[in-house]
């Protein structure tokens, strides 16, 4: 064997954050700010669920789209939140975790060569989901002074004849930053007539800070020309639990779960009994959630404007962005040594990207305890950048 490995998976950029994720684990007395998981535990009443469905011995397959009572709560779940209407038998697919959802989503629209165009800094799986799909990604550097929002004139100059869709990462990973319904409005007619699909990436939509959460395909044209995503991992603390769902047209969710058969077969049986009970009676949980981050995002936002770091008010997700360049280094550098000298971990903007450099992903997924004394620290280490 001369060359046993994939050039396309050889040129694949491994993830930025993974490197930081693995040095703070060797570090004594480290806090990290670098991953965006809940530091609350699974509610109980739905881990009791997962409990009950193991002790009757469900753990057989499902069938491959999912439970159908699961499906049939994401139908109710998304009419309430979007009022808009999918079919549980035929428009909803359960997947695992909404990364398999980007991943098959991509896979079962695109074709050798058609463009996909990325907004930037935006998750870190997207471009390499595009290549691995035979596309081509298309970069749109969202800007600060646009609260790194995706404007009509960004995305009429991306479009060329060869695009087939758009990503939309809102809320947005890393930055926080949202689109609301008139933001949408304005490049809601550019994506009709120029006939692209869209992959709405919402797997944040019940984190939203400023205003209730608004996706596209609540918009005239929308759902026939959308993968909607969403997920367990955000909103319910379930990330170990690794489920997400998809819902499309019927033609599209037929070819997504194509895919998901042969690959996966089913999403976990017991994490599939535990979301029916987090959709039917997790409300309260989100809520206290919500709360407990917008408490710990205004903290954050407060401490930066008294230490003099510039940084835009995010409105989503948990994450904050702010910017570091006056200390003319790049991101790497200045995460390195933070969390060289302070012991504590933060993601470098261009992790996602490069229009993220500059930048610094601190998430709030984290006690306010931990994010006090991580305050300190970066107070203290910002202090002596800028006294040399």
């Amino acid at each position: 064997m001369t060359k046993p490995l994939s050039d396309k998976v050889l040129n694949l950029k491994p993830s930025g954050i993974r490197k930081f994720f693995d040095i703070v684990h060797e570090m004594k007395d480290a806090i990290s700010l670098g991953v965006g998981e809940p530091d609350f535990d699974t509610p109980w009443h739905i881990r009791d669920e997962g409990i009950y469905a193991l002790e009757k011995g469900k753990t057989f397959y499902t069938s491959n789209a999912g439970l159908k009572e699961l499906r049939e709560e994401i139908s109710k779940k998304v009419f309430d939140t979007r009022n808009v209407s999918y079919d549980p038998n035929g428009e909803i697919l359960v997947t695992v975790g909404g990364s398999e959802a980007i991943d098959v989503g991509l896979r079962a629209i695109i074709n050798e060569g058609d463009e996909v165009i990325i907004p930037e800094p935006s998750y870190v799986s997207y471009t390499p989901c595009a290549i691995l799909a035979d596309a081509k990604p298309v970069i749109i550097p969202l800007k600060a002074e646009n609260d790194f929002r995706l404007t009509f004139d960004e995305l009429k100059a991306a479009i060329t004849n060869k695009t087939k869709a758009i990503i939309l990462p809102y809320p947005n990973n890393p930055t926080g930053a949202i689109m609301e319904k008139k933001d949408l409005e304005a490049i809601r007619d550019l994506i009709v007539e120029n006939d692209l699909y869209v992959l709405s990436d919402e797997i944040y939509s019940a984190l939203t800070y400023k205003e209730k959460h608004f996706s596209i395909v609540s918009l005239p044209n929308m759902k026939e020309r959308t993968i909607l995503i969403d997920g367990f991992s955000k909103a319910y603390a379930m990330t170990g639990w690794r489920l997400g769902y998809a819902c499309a047209p019927k033609e599209i969710i037929q070819q997504m779960t194509k895919i998901h058969q042969f690959a996966i077969m089913c999403a976990p049986t017991t994490s599939q009994y535990a979301a029916v009970e987090a959709i039917k009676k997790g409300d309260d949980d989100i809520k206290m959630m919500r709360n407990a981050y917008n408490q710990r995002r205004r903290f954050l936002l407060d401490a930066f404007k008294k230490m003099g770091l510039e940084c835009f008010e995010p409105y989503g997700a948990f994450y904050v962005f702010p910017s570091i360049k006056e200390f003319n280094m790049t991101s790497e550098e200045f995460a390195t040594k933070f969390l060289e000298e302070e012991h504590v971990a933060a993601i470098p903007g261009n992790a996602f990207g490069d229009s993220g450099e500059g930048y610094l992903r601190i998430s709030y997924a984290y006690s306010m305890e931990n994010l006090k004394e991580a305050i300190l620290r970066l107070d203290r280490f910002i202090k002596k950048l800028r006294k040399n």
